[in-house]
């Protein structure tokens, strides 16, 4: 009896592709369970990684020009420990700089920003799930998977755009704008470290996580189950958001 070698990372029974770019766009929202399955069987990226660039310029430019720069590089500087030992002239020409050079990183940021975050997030999960779960999804697939499960900007974007021109011209908080998060239940003097901590306690990150394992377990189904593949990725996830902490810990 001869048969045929099947491909590692194919899908087990690709769906009919009758979902266009579009669709896949919101469908990665609405109907994952339906959506990632044909997305596995025919990665694209293309499209959803457009959108994720035109989103985060948009908000990164409208960011920039809502915020006061010499108010938080002032804030910014106040709460350096070295602070103290500098004289109130190079506290000003410090300000001076800091409030003409932020903009541009933010600006610079939200045009970098997208690919590098999804090409970072294609990784670590290509390489979790091939090392936990044994399923070889391929830089392709997994790209696809990546750039489809970052659409929740599609509603995090709008609210965060909202927050912004809702709010008075430097009033934004730089490290938790839009604060879908723990943190926006904590007293602003906490320790940074819990700051930090509390924020990864995101909405829509968390949104995020379940569609990537949703896009993972879909890349073979027999081999990996939804709510394994959830755990893959809060697993990983956790052991993140320790280092983090534990970086602010160290730096406070």
């Amino acid at each position: 009896m001869v048969t045929t070698p099947v491909a590692p990372g194919v899908p087990d029974a690709p769906a009919p592709g009758s979902i266009n770019h579009f669709g896949r766009i919101f469908g990665v929202l609405l109907s994952p369970g339906k959506t990632f399955p044909e997305i596995a069987a025919r990665p694209s990226w293309i499209a959803p990684l457009a959108v994720f660039m035109a989103l985060s310029i948009v908000g990164s430019v409208l960011f920039v020009q809502r915020m006061d720069w010499r108010e938080v590089v002032r804030q910014k500087i106040e709460q350096d420990p070295r602070a103290a030992q500098m004289s109130t002239e190079d506290k000003e020409k410090n300000i001076e700089a800091g409030a003409k050079i932020a903009p541009l990183f933010g600006y610079v940021g939200g045009l970098i920003a997208p690919p590098f975050i999804l090409i970072l997030m294609c990784l670590v999960s290509w390489g979790a799930y091939s090392l936990l779960a044994g399923v070889h999804a391929g830089f392709h697939r997994s790209f696809a998977i990546s750039a489809h499960s970052f659409m929740t900007s599609l509603v995090s974007t709008p609210i965060f755009l909202l927050v912004v021109f809702l709010k008075p011209r430097g009033t934004i908080d730089i490290d938790n704008p839009i604060a879908t998060n723990l943190a926006a239940f904590l007293p602003g003097d906490s320790a940074k470290w819990l700051l930090t901590l509390a924020q990864q306690f995101d909405v829509f990150t968390i949104w995020t996580l379940i569609l990537m394992a949703i896009g993972f377990a879909a890349v073979s189904p027999k081999k990996l189950k939804t709510g394994k593949a959830i755990g893959i990725a809060f697993s990983i996830w956790l052991a993140y958001v320790v280092v983090r902490t534990g970086i602010a810990w160290v730096m406070s």
